[in-house]
């Protein structure tokens, strides 16, 4: 079976609904997140956990990772992979630029919708919130225009579907991703 990639921009939904299309199709679900935490265990960071990127040691991380394009090279080889493999649900920033293989899907939600997922995930405020919302948008978007030259919040060429998530739940956004990728796949 063909991987499906699911992008969008930090707090939009990918990682929850992903896990329930995984849990669907009884395929597994990783994240290019998953993969740059295992580059960052391999370096001593204590990265565990869904909101280890928004504490002061994933922020440095991404700082760490901004200065060395490697460590995103060499996550997207291995991302690539298990694409190119199938059988797989995979969250990532780039993979639907990178990757030729892919049923490719655009989460797309507001920066104010975006907080306040963050928030009642990470039980933490919304002003907080924000400002790291605001952050991670703009590291990525420098960190992916430095490394492979695309816009990763405004190009979604790449994209089979695109769903705007503020008003939906995640199983709902689930349902529209599996009716469109089996009538691509015919299943």
């Amino acid at each position: 079976m063909e991987a499906i990639i699911i992008s969008g921009k930090p707090a939009a939904g990918k990682t929850t609904v992903a896990k329930i299309l995984a849990e669907r199709l009884k395929i597994k679900a990783i994240g290019g997140g998953d993969i740059l935490k295992e580059m960052a265990l391999e370096r001593g960071y204590n990265a565990h956990g869904d909101s280890w990127w928004d504490t002061e040691e994933g922020l440095k991380f991404l700082d760490e990772r901004k200065k060395n394009p490697d460590f995103d090279n060499e996550a997207d080889r291995r991302l690539i992979k298990k694409i190119e493999a199938g059988n797989i649900v995979v969250t990532s920033y780039t993979a639907a630029w990178i990757c030729k293989k892919g049923f490719k899907v655009w989460l797309d939600g507001t920066l104010k919708t975006r907080a306040e997922r963050m928030g009642k995930r990470d039980n933490s405020d919304i002003s907080e919130t924000m400002k790291i919302v605001k952050i991670r948008d703009e590291e990525n978007l420098s960190v992916y225009k430095k490394l492979y030259n695309i816009d990763i919040w405004n190009d979604k060429s790449p994209f089979d579907i695109i769903i705007k998530t503020d008003s939906k739940a995640p199983s709902e956004i689930a349902d529209i991703i599996l009716e469109n990728f089996k009538k691509r796949n015919a299943m």
